[in-house]
């Protein structure tokens, strides 16, 4: 069983940055995908980024992207989502994910292993 646990979540100013960190088991952390996911109240849960196991790949959505940074340090067992350029509709309730394969199921959101996510509100 993975678990996964994110933080760095908080209240921005448009244009502003935040960068979140989602800490998944130590033990396993190598051998998975990772990616982000967001929803926002009465919305889709909505694909964000994805990067497979050796960091050398990665998925970004097309509302995030030039904005939006992952990344992945397997020695601190670590993935983390840089956000730059904040607006308001960046808004949600941010989930870390994992999973044992990395591919296109990912922009679908079939993926296996969830946190239990982290607030990001945008507003002035």
């Amino acid at each position: 069983q993975v678990q996964l646990m994110e933080s760095g979540g908080g209240l921005v100013h448009p244009g502003g940055s935040l960068r979140l960190s989602c800490a998944p088991s130590p033990r396993t952390f190598r051998n998975y995908a990772m990616g982000w996911f967001r929803q926002d109240p009465g919305k889709e849960r909505e694909f964000v980024v994805a990067i497979s196991w050796s960091g050398t790949s990665t998925y970004t959505a097309e509302s995030v992207k030039g904005r939006f940074t992952i990344s992945r340090d397997n020695a601190q067992n670590t993935v983390y989502l840089q956000m730059n350029e904040l607006k308001p509709e960046d808004t949600a309730v941010y989930y870390c994910a994992a999973d044992d394969s990395y591919g296109i199921h990912w922009f679908g959101g079939r993926v296996r292993y969830w946190g239990q996510g982290t607030q990001v509100t945008v507003s002035s």
